[in-house]
């Protein structure tokens, strides 16, 4: 059975910085393609950041790019979501996933395990 659990998410002011943590069992990250989702009050969920299978190709949503970084940790099992220069419009619920392919993906269908999330809140 693969699990994915979120951790790290918080409260914090705007200009700081968190880190999300993704702990996966039942399958590797490293035969897996990771992102990271989030859902915002009354809004749909999105696309935030992915990695590929190989761990050296990674996309981001263009709200994100130069700001947040996904990487993980094939040790571990885990993958992470750095966030710096957070704003009070990356306020939502974040959600990890994993999915079989090899380039990153942004498409939720692409993704086949899904986190229960952890909410990050940005306050001005």
């Amino acid at each position: 059975q693969v699990q994915l659990v979120e951790s790290g998410g918080g409260l914090v002011q705007a200009g700081g910085s968190l880190r999300l943590s993704c702990a996966v069992s039942g399958r590797t990250v490293s035969s897996s393609g990771m992102g990271w989702f989030r859902q915002a009050p009354g809004k749909e969920r999105e696309f935030v950041a992915a990695i590929g299978r190989s761990g050296g190709s990674t996309i981001y949503a263009d709200s994100v790019k130069g700001r947040f970084t996904i990487f993980r940790d094939n040790a571990k099992n885990a993958v992470y979501l750095q966030m710096n220069s957070l704003k009070p419009e990356d306020t939502a619920v974040y959600y990890c996933a994993a999915g079989t392919f090899i380039m990153p993906a942004s498409q939720e269908e692409r993704y086949g395990y899904w986190g229960q999330g952890t909410q990050v809140t940005v306050s001005s």
